[in-house]
């Protein structure tokens, strides 16, 4: 190879890899996780939604109780009961534990789409705070999902802090 085509070649490779440099865009990330727990509207959202179900899970503890103690009595006094009043006790326990089992389910299956319908709105916001922070601050690509990202790239402060200083949404 000539030595004229060898510089050809080094000054394609020094231009290529000046293009390559040159493209590299600004890279970010956020943590939606920690936004979904530290930020004000979703913490806002989850004494909303505790407030909403707290009627729902006393009324629960109290079945727990009253589960509990037909238990310890039907347990203590089972030896002493004639069989038929011991038959129906228990039937009267199992009745009574499959329908806190119920509105156990119930309750969980609620409060679970509740929990997802505040936090959707909690993260449609975050990510309008995410593009106008990327397009501020001229953002290439910013990512929601990694295995590790470096706190040099996390923008996940400055999402909160938009989140935090915006109003709450209705």
């Amino acid at each position: 190879m000539s030595y004229a085509r060898l510089m050809l070649l080094s000054l394609l490779a020094l231009f290529a890899a000046s293009s390559v440099a040159r493209a590299e865009g600004r890279v970010g990330y956020v943590n939606l996780e920690r936004i979904l727990r530290d930020s004000a509207p979703a913490v806002r959202a989850q004494k909303k939604i505790e407030q909403e179900f707290a009627k729902r899970d006393q009324e629960l503890g109290k079945m727990a109780e009253q589960l509990k103690r037909q238990q310890e009595t039907l347990e203590k006094n089972a030896v002493t009961l004639p069989e038929s009043e011991r038959t129906k006790r228990e039937r009267e326990f199992a009745d009574l534990n499959r329908e806190f089992q119920r509105k156990q389910r119930e309750a969980r299956e609620d409060f679970n789409q509740r929990r997802n319908e505040e936090l959707s709105g909690v993260i449609e916001r975050a990510n309008r705070a995410v593009k106008q922070i990327a397009e501020v601050e001229k953002y290439d690509i910013i990512f929601q999902e990694a295995v590790w990202a470096s706190p040099r790239i996390d923008i996940t402060e400055k999402v909160i802090k938009a989140l935090d200083e915006s109003k709450p949404a209705k």
